[in-house]
């Protein structure tokens, strides 16, 4: 299975290019310590979906339909999911409370990757007569390259919206949830609170696809 005809970074099903993930891109940004949390969900979550969805296709084809496959990598995701949000619980319960809803919007995104459906159409395409083995390292390469293009989108994001909003940057852990690991100085026009809501959030998000879409332009233009 291969997903080089929608690029995880650039191309048309991408973060950026098809705003998939939007909404966890916008909540998840608003601390930076939210957003490495959401990170590290994001890579758990469709790493090891992928991994375990193929390493159960190579074994045990005969007893995995190809009509539920889908059913079957989206309650894998849950699975993951719910592991990784138990382990944070464990390691920081206020970060993992602060971040409740968001870690269990990782699997929904997991799940409606494509990947099943993607990896039955290839077999379908390769081999109309027989199965083709999934390749393993394929599978969790191309699945993990889509988790850390939204993650980095995300990260970077928190970065610049925070201390906007917050004149900080938090990272995730101590008893509060997350402890503050840089301070910016105040004054009348900075923080800028209005991105620390969705709405600011969406402003700002419109304003940096705006200056990626213009800059793009220009590049392809020069080539």
């Amino acid at each position: 299975m291969s997903i080089s005809r929608h690029h995880s970074f650039w191309g048309s099903l991408s973060p950026l290019g098809g705003l998939m993930g939007i909404s966890l891109l916008v909540m998840a940004s608003a601390r930076l310590s939210w957003a490495i949390t959401i990170a590290g969900c994001l890579f758990w979550v469709y790493g090891l979906t992928a991994f375990s969805f193929a390493f159960l296709l190579s074994v045990g084809k005969k007893i995995i339909p190809e009509k539920g496959r889908s059913a079957i990598y989206s309650c894998l995701a849950a699975f993951f999911g719910s592991v990784y949000l138990f382990l944070f619980w464990l390691l920081c319960p206020f970060a993992a409370l602060e971040t409740f809803m968001l870690m269990l919007l990782v699997p929904l995104f997991c799940a409606q990757t494509g990947f099943a459906d993607d990896g039955t159409a290839d077999q379908t395409s390769a081999n109309k007569n027989s199965k083709v083995n999934i390749d393993v390292f394929d599978s969790v390469s191309d699945s993990v390259s889509g988790a850390a293009s939204l993650a980095v989108l995300i990260i970077a994001f928190s970065i610049l919206r925070e201390p906007l909003s917050y004149c900080l940057l938090s990272f995730p852990g101590t008893a509060q949830g997350m402890v503050t690991i840089m301070y910016f100085k105040s004054n009348s026009f900075f923080p800028i609170g209005v991105f620390a809501s969705s709405a600011g959030a969406l402003l700002l998000l419109g304003y940096c696809i705006c200056l990626y879409q213009y800059g793009k332009g220009k590049l392809l233009g020069r080539i």
